[in-house]
């Protein structure tokens, strides 16, 4: 027993047409379903909500609900604000680079490139202040992937322990940080 693939991950928003609108342009992902209701299926209690999926490539999907009777929404004040997001894989730098010039074009505010030496990665904002990554492969993440795949569990079973940084992976971004020196 195992699970497959993601179905899909939601979000709430505050306003369904904008979502599906923005996350079109901006990212050119397709609105592939709506399911709107007056009751909710799973609970019974009575509470309209609009239902919306998005095609996020390669069988992902990306749903919103938006609930007009609920309270404005919020964030957990508890959590930094870069910790909760979604991300998703473009093919390549050049991709990366399009999106982020397509975006700051469009007057959204982009954060990087940030290279992780596996990955690379810009962020931003959706309309509803939900973050959002865009990243692309390393052209060497294979390699620099079975290396951090041979200390995942020794850095784990070490922070269980000092909940402090291990340090078996500090090179993932000195190259970062030595640019700044």
């Amino acid at each position: 027993m195992k699970v497959e693939q993601i179905h899909h991950v939601a979000y709430r928003c505050k306003d369904a047409k904008e979502t599906v609108e923005w996350y079109g342009k901006m990212l050119n992902m397709d609105f592939i379903l709506a399911i709107a209701e007056d009751h909710v299926p799973s609970t019974h209690e009575p509470d309209p909500y609009m239902h919306l999926f998005l095609d996020a490539g390669n069988g992902n999907v990306l749903a919103f609900f938006e609930l007009p009777t609920k309270p404005e929404m919020g964030r957990d004040p508890n959590t930094p604000i870069w910790v909760q997001h979604i991300a998703f894989k473009v093919k390549d730098r050049d991709t990366l680079i399009e999106f982020k010039e397509h975006l700051e074009k469009e007057g959204v505010e982009v954060l990087g490139v940030t290279d992780h030496s596996i990955f690379h990665s810009i962020y931003f904002f959706d309309p509803n202040g939900h973050r959002v990554e865009l990243a692309c492969p390393d052209p060497e993440e294979e390699a620099l992937l079975e290396r951090m795949d041979a200390v995942k569990w020794d850095m784990l079973n070490e922070w269980s322990v000092t909940k402090k940084a291990p340090k078996h992976a500090d090179w993932l971004h000195a190259k970062e940080l030595n640019k700044d020196a």
